[in-house]
């Protein structure tokens, strides 16, 4: 698959901040099991024609949709804008409410607000090769090989009422 994002020489520094996130995450999900805290987060399905671009953390193993938390006070719809700027050089592209799922994820009590944006050829993507280290285009075709993280597959099952899976893995896409 062609690059599609802003090519910029890798650094040492990029992979201390990567070390620091995966190890930093696996204590996160420690303590989330013990604690079980409440979580709300915003996840922005992106679609160019009828592929989903995918984003992959230097933290996880499974590919996500770009995204995060919300902050106290903030809207889904500002995290998302704001989540999408930070891990994908992103902004103000106009989202569409898609809905929200919930589950124990990680070990947290979480609850999802999807929203979808809609494009006609792929941007010039900026990862920051810390927190986000890759980018992909999957077909429909391509998304039931691909082990997807937990709140995307609760997306792309339809399961956006609120009552999704009860899981801490992922799964592959359906």
């Amino acid at each position: 698959m062609p690059s599609f994002e802003r090519a910029r020489p890798a650094r040492f520094i990029d992979a201390v901040w990567r070390l620091v996130l995966r190890v930093g995450f696996r204590l996160a999900r420690v303590w989330w099991h013990v604690r079980r805290p409440h979580h709300e987060g915003a996840l922005v399905a992106i679609y160019v024609g009828q592929a989903l671009l995918l984003v992959k953390s230097s933290y996880r193993a499974e590919w996500n949709f770009p995204g995060g938390s919300i902050h106290p006070g903030e809207a889904p719809e500002a995290a998302a804008q704001r989540e999408m700027d930070e891990e994908i050089g992103l902004s103000s592209c106009p989202l569409v409410p898609a809905g929200s799922a919930s589950g124990i994820w990680d070990g947290r009590r979480d609850q999802v607000y999807f929203f979808e944006l809609r494009l006609d050829r792929m941007p010039e993507l900026r990862l920051d090769h810390r927190e986000i280290v890759a980018a992909r285009l999957a077909s429909p075709e391509e998304l039931g090989g691909i082990a997807v993280t937990a709140a995307v597959y609760a997306y792309l099952s339809g399961d956006r009422r609120g009552n999704g899976p009860d899981a801490t893995t992922a799964r592959s896409a359906p």
